[in-house]
């Protein structure tokens, strides 16, 4: 099961109390205050972990809380800290205050970690309170209670290409052809229900591109149609995006109104998704209808970066990879080349 958005309830753990104590020993009939101070309680962390795609864990274990300090102890002993909760999350996790709707934190680093609650501190002991006015002070103070909240976890996947078009394009057997994903290929609509991540591997070239699959659109996803737009968060933060196009017009489609389309929704959702590179997968390359098809595309599409292929015969996909590499590598050198902004 894939689960992308799910809300938590954080609790830190409160602080121990402080200890009123006094030094009791054969010939120290006056040894004075040795309360020790409580511990602090243990924080809620979250923490950055690649190994993790999604955020199931959080689903069914919605409570999250770090450990009580210990309290005080005589002998001037201090009290054990609470151990803290750690949070393990996918990269791309954003975390927003249920109550106020900000942004809290965005998580897009592997090993980056984020105080999300803190916890108490302890409380003093008595020996805090001693003074030559007060040798045998009895006060102490009880810890301070943890910080708690609601959270929304939201998950914006990070990848390089984001995959997207129709239902029966072929977006599924594209992913399977060039990935070891193996999301579920059916002569049906909707056989993809939720994003799929998939590596595409370059060993000769000791390199690697993440490609996340998302969910068919259709016309009106904007109006929350088949599966509307959510999975589109997805792509919000690819580098590269992949449009796929049934260039052989099944069931009687036009591939250049489909292109139009797909176009449309990606606009509707966040008009930045026109904005990024783009490429397109012209494929069923295979069949008569599409020759035609692309020639027809071509002329309305001039200006359109275009890869003919079929994830039937397979025939493009190896120039496919070779052009998604080339294009996301340029797109990295330029992002490290673009100036970082000050302020």
């Amino acid at each position: 099961m894939f689960i992308d958005e799910t809300t938590i309830k954080a609790k830190a753990g409160d602080g121990g109390k402080g200890c009123v104590s006094f030094r009791r020993e054969k010939y120290e009939p006056w040894g004075g205050p040795n309360g020790g101070d409580g511990g602090k309680g243990g924080d809620v962390v979250l923490r950055g972990d690649d190994d993790t795609n999604n955020l199931i864990d959080f689903k069914y274990k919605p409570h999250w809380k770090g450990e009580r300090g210990e309290h005080g102890l005589g002998k001037d002993c201090n009290g054990r800290e609470g151990r803290p909760a750690v949070l393990r999350v996918p990269l791309g996790t954003v975390v927003f205050n249920r109550v106020t709707g900000a942004v809290v934190i965005e998580i897009l680093e592997d090993g980056q970690e984020f105080v999300l609650c803190k916890g108490g501190k302890g409380g003093w002991g008595n020996t805090h309170f001693k003074s030559p006015t007060n040798r045998a002070p009895r006060t102490a103070y009880p810890g301070e209670p943890g910080e708690h909240g609601e959270f929304r976890l939201e998950l914006k996947s990070i990848a390089d290409l984001g995959l997207v078009g129709f239902p029966n394009a072929g977006k599924s057997s594209l992913t399977n052809l060039i990935t070891k994903a193996r999301p579920k290929v059916a002569a049906y609509p909707f056989t993809t229900l939720h994003p799929q991540i998939g590596v595409i591997e370059y060993p000769e070239l000791y390199d690697r591109l993440v490609l996340a699959d998302v969910p068919g659109l259709i016309a009106g996803a904007s109006e929350n149609k088949g599966l509307g737009h959510r999975f589109l968060r997805h792509i919000e933060r690819c580098t590269l995006l992949l449009l796929i196009i049934d260039m052989a017009g099944t069931d009687a489609r036009d591939p250049r109104a489909d292109y139009k389309q797909l176009l449309q929704e990606l606009e509707l959702y966040d008009p930045a998704l026109l904005k990024k590179p783009r490429l397109v997968a012209a494929n069923k390359m295979d069949e008569e209808a599409a020759v035609a098809n692309l020639r027809k595309f071509k002329t309305r599409y001039r200006s359109a970066d275009l890869v003919p292929i079929s994830c039937l015969s397979e025939e493009g996909i190896p120039e496919l990879k070779k052009e998604l590499l080339k294009r996301v590598r340029r797109l990295r050198q330029k992002k490290m080349k673009s100036p970082k902004p000050t302020g």
